[in-house]
């Protein structure tokens, strides 16, 4: 048996996968295709979650207001789950009535309604409002916040640690631009019933009026969310997301000096990565995608598929210099289970972590019967692979 057979599909049978070669790009040398005064930032792919752009995306840093949008995930992860409800009404403390920076304004000893208190966490960045729902969830800010830090794990959050419900400066409540796009991301798919929130432009309560702090929101990006962030210590950062037609995108930057520079940076960062990088629909679910070779079977071939529908971010400068392979252990023998992985797809660029793509069997393949098994064995020591 030949091991380790690599090739390029050529023939007639594979044209879809010549079609590939010619389309297919990479986002290569990315590091230094953008420059920017921001310390942190992260720009990825909302459906394929490929990475256009990341400067120092693991390093722990203050993330000021935009911690806030693991309290609003603790909301709203009660009000899908049906223990809460946008009616249902919390007290206000001193504590939260209190607190300074920015706020909602609520008043001591009254109740707010849970759907009043999002906004006033998303679109007025509330720390009081923040306050009311950590005592009222967590029993207090301190006891939320260790809830906050577990559920955080749960979702995938690696580095975040939280201290407080509103991302006041605390020296160990910590997060980082690829855990904020991860929440980010975790937000828009879940909670996709009140995600618009994010993009309302005011909130009214009280008799006072606030507009949403999100630059964004206010260009014509596509924006529609999510939080931005400023404290002395982390600068003045944003962490939202924009759609254009079928594509999204999820920025993350922090460490800017003026909330003029978040809104230049965000906007152009964003608008980059909509112009140099596109999404590319390669195969569909189940869509035969090529054939390999079989020893001792009923066929000679085989096809292959891939169990879900494959979209690939790409360069689309670069997208000539993307390399397409077929990887098996050649001829793959019989019997052949559907479904079973027997080959790789690979796809490589310059200066880009190859993507692989397992390929599964589209159909059973049986042995044969005892001559045709003499048969296929003789004519391959004669003739090798070619002769299947």
């Amino acid at each position: 048996m030949k091991k380790a057979a690599s090739e390029i599909l050529k023939s007639s049978k594979n044209a879809l996968f010549l079609a590939v070669f010619l389309v297919l790009g990479s986002f290569s040398s990315l590091a230094t295709a953008l420059e920017t005064p921001a310390k942190q930032v992260l720009l990825v792919d909302y459906d394929t979650g490929a990475i256009l752009f990341e400067k120092n995306a693991d390093e722990l840093m203050p993330p000021a207001s935009m911690s806030k949008l693991m309290t609003v995930t603790m909301i709203m992860d009660r009000l899908k789950d049906g223990s809460l409800k946008m009616e249902d009404t919390f007290p206000v403390s001193e504590k939260a009535w209190r607190k300074g920076g920015s706020k909602m304004f609520v008043e001591v000893n009254k109740r707010v309604a849970v759907q009043d208190l999002l906004r006033g966490i998303i679109v007025q960045s509330g720390n009081d409002a923040c306050i009311v729902v950590a005592e009222a969830l967590g029993g207090s800010e301190e006891a939320f916040a260790q809830t906050m830090t577990d559920r955080a794990r749960e979702i995938g959050l690696e580095q975040s640690t939280f201290r407080n419900a509103t991302g006041w400066p605390d020296p160990n409540h910590r997060m980082t631009a690829r855990d904020l796009a991860t929440l980010a991301k975790y937000i828009i798919k879940n909670f996709p019933e009140y995600y618009g929130i994010f993009s309302e432009k005011s909130f009214t309560f009280s008799k006072i009026k606030q507009g949403n702090r999100n630059p964004l929101l206010y260009s014509n990006s596509g924006a529609d969310g999510l939080k931005t962030g400023h404290t002395e210590e982390s600068g003045y950062g944003l962490t939202g997301s924009a759609k254009r037609d079928d594509r999204r995108l999820i920025l993350v930057v922090n460490g800017l000096n003026s909330a003029k520079q978040r809104g230049r940076e965000s906007e152009r960062i964003l608008e980059w990565g909509f112009r140099e990088f596109d999404n590319y629909a390669l195969f569909k679910k189940d869509q035969e995608v090529a054939k390999a070779r079989v020893w001792l079977g009923a066929k000679d071939l085989v096809p292959l598929m891939v169990d879900e529908d494959l979209t690939v971010t790409m360069s689309r400068k670069n997208r000539r210099s993307m390399q397409v392979k077929l990887v098996y252990n050649e001829p793959v023998p019989a019997p052949i289970i559907k479904g079973t992985p027997v080959a790789r797809l690979v796809i490589t660029a310059p200066e880009m972590e190859n993507i692989e793509v397992p390929l599964l069997a589209a159909e059973n393949v049986e042995r044969p019967g005892l001559f045709k098994r003499v048969a296929s064995a003789i004519k391959y020591v004669l003739f090798g692979a070619s002769a299947n």
